[in-house]
């Protein structure tokens, strides 16, 4: 009943890690069919070593897409742990299809091997990979809410910020930031007018996430400041006008 595409390539999402379960349902094919397969078929290869499983530890061998991927995790991303199944998503506003390409992209080039697909929902989009590997790149990953739990970036998760900063805070401003127009008005010989500058945001309830944030700002010579909306510190605004030349240069608009 099933061609032999259709086999390899449900035994490949099992072997990620996958649950016949949810493969079953994906492929809608038998949970009966997938062991079958199993059993006659000649085993296909593994998804790649976990680099952070092996004995010695490493880190990512694309340093560059981790740093832009981690960004995106800590705003709008999280891992989900079931029985035998773990999977990273990061949810996407639909509005911005060169976001979601990035962070399936960069998922992509920081773990090669997983699946990855697109679940359309209501005005945005979640990207989505399979993998047991995801909570060894993620160590803050647990339960609860990342806002409700300490976050520290991990020695080797800091080499990697430090050897990409702008790849970091990109990641971050396209999660949980944005650029956006700012106006005013200035009285210039006796006459009112309207004077317009572009300003950056960046929004997240966690004080360690922020944190994070504007430490890598003040590596990159970024002036930064604090905007506290209805007594709440969670707004960080970029409004300089060299240092939104700066972030213009390496971050941009989502788009």
């Amino acid at each position: 009943m099933y061609d032999m595409g259709t086999r390899k390539r449900a035994l490949a999402l099992v072997a990620q890690g996958r649950s016949l379960n949810s493969v079953s349902k994906e492929m809608r094919v038998s949970r009966h069919a997938i062991t079958c397969w199993r059993i006659r078929l000649e085993p296909l290869h593994q998804t790649p070593p976990c680099i952070r499983c092996q004995e010695t530890p490493g880190i990512p061998e694309d340093i560059e897409a981790y740093a832009y991927l981690l960004g995106l995790y800590l705003g709008d991303g999280y891992i989900i742990s079931k029985p035998r199944q773990h999977y990273l998503m990061v949810t996407c506003t639909a509005s911005w299809p060169g976001l979601i390409d990035a962070a399936e992209e960069a998922m992509c080039r920081a773990l090669p091997g997983p699946s990855i697909t697109r679940v359309q929902r209501a005005g945005c989009v979640d990207v989505k990979s399979f993998s047991r590997h995801w909570p060894c790149l993620f160590p803050q990953h647990g339960p609860g809410k990342k806002h409700e739990r300490p976050i520290v970036l991990a020695a080797w998760q800091q080499e990697i910020v430090d050897d990409h900063p702008w790849e970091f805070v990109r990641g971050l401003v396209h999660s949980d930031g944005c650029r956006i127009t700012n106006w005013t008005t200035r009285v210039v010989g006796g006459e009112r007018k309207r004077y317009e500058y572009p300003r950056y945001f960046f929004t997240n309830v966690s004080d360690d996430i922020r944190q994070l944030f504007t430490d890598t700002l003040d590596r990159l010579g970024v002036e930064w400041t604090h905007c506290t909306r209805h007594g709440n510190p969670y707004n960080v605004s970029v409004a300089r006008k060299a240092s939104v030349a700066l972030m213009d240069a390496h971050v941009g608009p989502k788009y």
